[in-house]
């Protein structure tokens, strides 16, 4: 009755698949339902505190893969592997920070409500990312050229980010916005932490749902999530194509980063160069596929040193010439 438990579902039981599921809805209930029950703001301290047991528990958990999973037949370990994904996918993602305080400032979202919003954000990314991921996975594994097509995206993408301007000054409404405020009855301002309210309509003065500004900034945001896993779900295949290493990874890089959000929305001036160390971490990633086809295979511990050194040499090279300066108050 229980055997398709122990069926194989993208190169891994069911159970595991099931298990992880699990452990993360408990994770999004625990948040939404007892550290975010009064809509309370969260306070840098708190950030940072939050987000070390988020860093705590993705450690731990890879800590259960390196016990638990065996070294792949090609002498690749399944660990290794999700830690290297694991701090790709959570640096990548510090650059997407800066838009969704953008968007939050654009709909006017009080801090108070911030939180809530992105962590009912991590439900749709749960199946988001998934999807994306299981799509490429398969696609690279039936089609191995495909992972070169990926990391010549890579190497662009880095290479386009070391040379764009980042001057973000603002949110512009987009044609998503303007679509959604087309489609969708909108009411004129927030109701609290409610996403849909019933109100009177303009047109026909009967009682009907409408969308509030807060759930139009979720929309958003998680429409800006799925442009930023273009960049990083590319490059966690490019480091393994196991997609339960790839979707642990990248779902405990998210459920983290939703904590620290209000530490970093704080202190994005501070991290002015980041860009150019993640910019540089998508080059190294891309051409570590074509190194890895004409010369041979770089070394996992070696090319995870290496994104560390790069990502970690980012920051501190950021709060070093950014020092002095007053904390933005962008998230605000």
């Amino acid at each position: 009755m229980l055997d398709f438990l122990y069926s194989d579902f993208a190169g891994q039981p069911a159970w595991m698949w099931l298990a992880f599921l699990a452990f993360v809805a408990l994770l999004l209930a625990f948040d939404l339902g007892v550290l975010n029950r009064d809509d309370k703001v969260l306070s840098v301290a708190d950030s940072f505190k939050l987000s070390a047991v988020y860093i705590a528990i993705a450690v731990a958990f890879g800590g259960a893969i390196w016990w638990g999973m065996d070294t792949r037949p090609d002498g690749t370990s399944p660990a290794l592997d999700y830690f290297t994904g694991y701090f790709i996918e959570k640096s990548l993602s510090i650059d997407n920070v800066f838009v969704i305080a953008l968007i939050f400032r654009y709909f006017a979202v009080p801090a108070a409500y911030q939180y809530r919003a992105l962590v009912w954000g991590i439900l749709a990314a749960v199946v988001l990312r998934g999807i994306m991921i299981a799509a490429g996975a398969s696609i690279v594994q039936s089609y191995g050229w495909v992972l070169y097509i990926f990391a010549a995206f890579l190497i662009l993408t880095g290479l386009r980010m070391l040379v764009a301007s980042d001057d973000h000054t603002e949110f512009k409404e987009n044609w998503l916005v303007r679509f959604l405020r087309r489609h969708m009855r909108i009411s004129e301002s927030l109701h609290g932490n409610r996403f849909v309210v019933r109100q009177p309509d303009r047109a026909t003065g009967r009682n009907l749902l409408h969308a509030t500004p807060l759930l139009l900034a979720l929309i958003v945001i998680n429409v800006a999530d799925i442009v930023f896993a273009v960049d990083s779900v590319p490059a966690i295949l490019a480091i393994t194509t196991d997609t339960f290493i790839v979707y642990t990874a990248n779902i405990m890089a998210i459920l983290g980063l939703r904590a620290l959000y209000f530490a970093l929305a704080a202190m994005i001036d501070r991290f002015h160069y980041l860009k150019y160390a993640l910019a540089l971490v998508l080059v190294f990633i891309g051409g570590k596929i074509y190194w890895g086809h004409l010369v041979g295979k770089v070394d996992p511990a070696l090319a995870l040193i290496v994104t560390v050194a790069i990502i970690v040499g980012g920051i501190l090279f950021s709060l070093w010439k950014t020092r002095g300066q007053d904390r933005s108050s962008v998230s605000s």
